[in-house]
């Protein structure tokens, strides 16, 4: 909300805001924690700023049943109470800095503006987002990535609530950080698959190129991932699971490519399921000897990929209620 910035706030301190004015910076406040926190910063940076130093005490004081006020009279919002003792601690380190540099209150403020891009996607939805540093991501269906405007930070660190796929510029200096509320991925340059949201039971990281280390945010364990491997978290066991898998199928929905590699028959007819769900049979005299590298493109339906395969590898198919008979081109 563009109309909410350091000098509403202090409008709201001193109550010379409209109703208006104070109801939209209550819903501000209430949107995300970010908001909480840059209000939490603003309110202690203004009071510590009215008065002179040999009132600092009776200003944290003061500062700290201020903001006990205010939570008490939004109880429905339960994760203002894990913010409160934070930044009330916070109020004498500040008023230290203050002390010693005006210059400080600048710095606090210009940092609490930082501008953060949210894209998000709807049901049916992706999109494909380029980032500051020209890092490219895919977001699914239902989800929503924050970022800031700029990586100004010594690292590249942005919010996940879904699905994402994402294709990452290498900088050795400056790490690329993926959070999400079951656990965070640091990467330097990558490809990996990421789907996380804020009430799943499986979050989980799939790596195609690259490295990457993946850490729960609840003391599960940290994993170093290589190509061709996935780590699951359970955030009900709190347990850490790691299996060889095909990554890249993972990500098949950011650009619908089916890849394969000296694939035969049988391993194509494995993808094949998982992709579209369907059932597979084979008749005894398929051979395993010809296999199929490239690349094919997802279609609406198996049969037209079916369709593509049977002029490539050389069988013939026939589809009864869902399942899928296939045989030797020459039989």
């Amino acid at each position: 909300m563009n109309t909410i910035n350091y000098h509403t706030i202090v409008r709201f301190f001193k109550n010379e805001c409209t109703e208006e004015e104070r109801l939209l910076i209550i819903q501000w406040v209430n949107e995300s924690k970010e908001h909480a926190e840059w209000f939490f910063k603003w309110e202690e940076l203004y009071h510590l700023g009215t008065l002179p130093e040999q009132d600092n005490d009776l200003v944290i004081r003061k500062a700290e049943k201020k903001l006990y006020e205010r939570i008490e009279t939004e109880k429905n919002r339960q994760w203002f109470f894990s913010r409160i003792n934070h930044w009330v601690k916070y109020a004498a380190i500040i008023t230290s800095i203050l002390a010693i540099s005006g210059f400080s209150l600048w710095y606090f403020v210009a940092d609490s503006q930082e501008k953060w891009i949210t894209a998000s996607t709807e049901n049916g939805e992706t999109k494909e987002i380029t980032l500051p540093d020209n890092s490219k991501v895919w977001l699914n269906e239902n989800s929503t990535l924050k970022y800031p405007q700029h990586f100004a930070k010594e690292e590249r660190e942005l919010q996940l609530d879904g699905e994402a796929y994402f294709e990452v510029t290498k900088n050795k200096h400056k790490p690329f950080i993926v959070q999400s509320a079951a656990m965070s991925v640091q990467v330097l340059g990558t490809k990996f698959n990421f789907k996380s949201t804020s009430n799943c039971r499986i979050a989980e990281t799939s790596l195609i190129e690259g490295e990457v280390k993946v850490a729960g945010n609840n003391n599960e364990g940290a994993i170093t991932l290589s190509p061709g491997q996935k780590v699951e978290l359970n955030t009900v066991t709190r347990q850490m699971k790691v299996s060889e898998t095909n990554a890249a199928l993972d990500a098949i929905w950011h650009n619908n490519l089916i890849p394969f590699k000296n694939a035969d028959v049988f391993d194509i007819a494995e993808v094949l399921e998982k992709v579209y769900g369907v059932k597979i049979i084979f008749s005894p005299d398929i051979s395993p000897s010809t296999t199929y590298s490239g690349v094919l493109k997802k279609k609406d339906s198996i049969e037209d990929v079916l369709k593509i395969l049977q002029n490539t590898i050389h069988l013939q198919y026939k589809i009864h209620q869902g399942t899928i008979f296939i045989s030797s081109a020459s039989k």
